[in-house]
């Protein structure tokens, strides 16, 4: 068994720190080392998860090239339970460029999946029998796996799922927020419409998360709920993931009995602290457990 099987997101990011954001017109600037590192969402959920002790499975594709060996060597570095195709178009990558506040821009190199299904229906079924919780980023080979997961979903199992910056009306995004039970979902492209869209997803908990403005909390039978962002225990460093480790920090106070608005709670403090930390490989002891 697994606390948490996390389905798609795994990647590289190329971290470049820059001096500000909009970068400043110049043919060349001098910047600190660029880094190639483990990142994207999926990544990013299941280290969060990690580093709070949860036992992680992460299923993905995953390029045969330099990049994909840097997300092997990381994920050799904990106690992740990987299970891993080849992607033949390589590992998906983003460049995150960081201003000196921690705020990031990002490129997103998504590397399409093209072919048949890189994982057979009845393999992921047995891996979603295995887990508490199910957590779906949304890769494209994983959206046609919707079906089939839901229905392996145990008595009491949920399945949570991160549209990211959806504007409400794409309509890949539609089955991801169908199939799941807890949304996360981010105002930018949402503004004064959020409260509509997440009515319009009831019965389903969502999410809707504003960076350092905090989040709010949609229940199924409750009015909404704002829910403060904490202070950072430290200086921000890199905000890069703090979507992520909201997520992993939720899922992770549900799974231990939490109520929704407690778990939200408790989210944002786990999100605050992943501020502090250059990356997603979390030292033990940077995320709160309690």
């Amino acid at each position: 068994m697994v606390d948490l099987l996390v389905i798609g997101g795994l990647g590289v990011d190329i971290r470049a720190q820059v001096p500000a954001l909009p970068l400043p017109a110049a043919d060349s600037l001098a910047v600190p080392p660029i880094e190639l590192r483990i990142g994207n969402t999926g990544a990013g959920v299941a280290l969060a998860a990690h580093a709070l002790g949860l036992r992680v499975a992460l299923v993905d594709v995953l390029g045969a090239d330099p990049a994909g060996d840097v997300v092997r060597a990381a994920l050799a570095r904990t106690s992740v339970r990987a299970v891993l195709a080849d992607a033949p178009a390589g590992t998906r990558r983003s460049v995150n460029m960081v201003d000196p506040a921690g705020r990031r821009m990002s490129l997103y190199d998504p590397r399409p999946w093209s072919g048949p299904a890189p994982f057979a229906e009845a393999e992921l079924a047995g891996l979603v029998r295995e887990a508490r919780h199910v957590h779906v980023s949304i890769m494209d080979w994983a959206r046609d796996a919707l079906p089939a997961l839901r229905t392996a979903l145990g008595a009491g199992v949920s399945l949570s799922t991160d549209l990211h910056d959806w504007d409400g009306e794409n309509d890949y995004h539609r089955p991801f927020a169908d199939a799941a039970d807890l949304v996360f979902v981010s105002d930018v492209r949402l503004d004064d419409r959020a409260g509509k869209l997440a009515a319009g997803l009831a019965p389903r908990t969502v999410l809707v998360t504003g960076g350092a403005a905090g989040a709010t909390l949609h229940g199924a039978d409750t009015p909404p709920v704002h829910v403060p962002a904490t202070n950072p225990p430290a200086a921000v460093v890199d905000t890069n993931g703090a979507g992520d480790a909201f997520a992993a920090g939720l899922i992770a106070a549900r799974l231990r009995g939490a109520t929704p608005l407690d778990a939200a709670r408790y989210a944002a403090r786990v999100a605050a602290a992943a501020c502090t930390y250059d990356g997603m490989e979390y030292p033990a002891g940077l995320l709160p457990r309690d």
